[in-house]
């Protein structure tokens, strides 16, 4: 069923680190969503805090989360790793006719949405996963630096992040990635490459820093957004790091064994959830990007934003905003690809 009159926000995952990032930004900018997720005992609270409606239920199957969704407009899904968790809540909202916004930085689930983009078509409804850090600042610099040099034919983005730190979500979703190796487009195709194949120094804003190319969730969103055949992506890395990357190799079988993976994650829920309000206050986020075209000419930019949690809750709730307001496309589509590069114009610094 559409839900043509439905009107509200669900935020799935309420009670995680970024997912209470973001409940504090909506309640800040006065919107009254549903919250939901697996746990009375971690949503009831939240939801007492804010004096909202909250309701408690799973993803292990579609039919356990479409009667949830019946007089829901937009859910936004903020529970990972969402290589686990989005593909049930994708079919609820595309069986109830609901638009599906989530916070991934994981390809696989990029390369799901768009896999959908004629079901969504079909349901009239939007299909957007990266709403937040992953891939906002980068997906606007894309579209922007192809906005400036249309017959670019390569792109390359990086982010710095300085006196950040990550959140037991996010370093559960990158535990499940161990081993695995890294990932840039090639000719229009994603080609499997080490992590850290490229490296390269960067000067931004009067720094030196060296990075070294990452599987970020941009190899796949922006090539849609700009249709650019060959992306790379980065971040920053310590000259040791990057030198003992070339070893990677040996250590790939026991990264993805099971018994390793388990052992990690109990060692990440022994840390602080995340990174507190006064080290996000003080953290700042570099954003880079270059475009070449076939004559070799090359065009490039970079901004500073905040730290990813923080960009996260105001992007994520930002792009909620506008689909409320009926400001969206219906299929898959990439944040940029939707708004435009100025998407990130209110929270850029400098």
């Amino acid at each position: 069923m559409e839900n043509i009159t439905a009107s509200k926000l669900l935020i799935y995952g309420a009670n995680g680190y970024t997912g209470q990032l973001i409940c504090e930004e909506a309640a800040r900018q006065g919107l009254q969503p549903v919250i939901a997720g697996r746990s009375e005992h971690s949503i009831a609270p939240i939801a007492e805090k804010y004096g909202w409606e909250y309701r408690i239920f799973s993803l292990d199957t579609v039919n356990s989360i479409a009667p949830h969704l019946s007089d829901i407009m937009v859910v936004l899904h903020a529970a990972g790793p969402f290589q686990f968790t989005a593909k049930n809540m994708l079919d609820a909202c595309l069986q109830c006719g609901v638009h599906y916004l989530d916070i991934t930085g994981e390809m696989e689930v990029f390369a799901m949405a768009n896999g959908l983009h004629q079901q969504a078509l079909d349901k009239n409804i939007m299909l957007m996963p990266g709403t937040g850090f992953d891939v906002v600042p980068t997906d606007c610099m894309a579209l922007s630096l192809k906005e400036k040099m249309p017959d670019a034919e390569s792109l390359e983005l990086a982010f710095v992040t300085l006196g950040g730190q990550i959140s037991h979500g996010t370093a559960m979703s990158m535990s499940e990635k161990l081993g695995e190796g890294g990932a840039s487009r090639i000719n229009g195709k994603i080609v499997r490459e080490p992590i850290g194949h490229k490296g390269k120094t960067l000067t931004l804003f009067g720094k030196s820093f060296q990075v070294m190319s990452i599987p970020w969730g941009d190899v796949y969103t922006a090539y849609h957004t700009t249709r650019i055949g060959n992306i790379r992506a980065y971040t920053s890395t310590t000259p040791l790091m990057f030198n003992l990357r070339k070893l990677q190799a040996l250590f790939n079988p026991l990264l993805r064994t099971g018994w390793f993976k388990k052992w990690l994650q109990k060692k990440i829920n022994e840390r602080p959830a995340g990174p507190s309000p006064e080290k996000r206050a003080k953290a700042i986020t570099y954003v880079w990007g270059e475009v070449t075209n076939a004559s070799g000419k090359k065009m490039s930019d970079h901004f500073k934003c905040p730290d990813g949690y923080t960009l996260t809750a105001l992007a994520s709730v930002e792009i909620a905003k506008r689909v409320l307001n009926g400001d969206w496309k219906a299929g898959y589509k990439t944040p940029a690809g939707c708004y435009g590069a100025s998407l990130m114009n209110s929270w850029k610094k400098g």
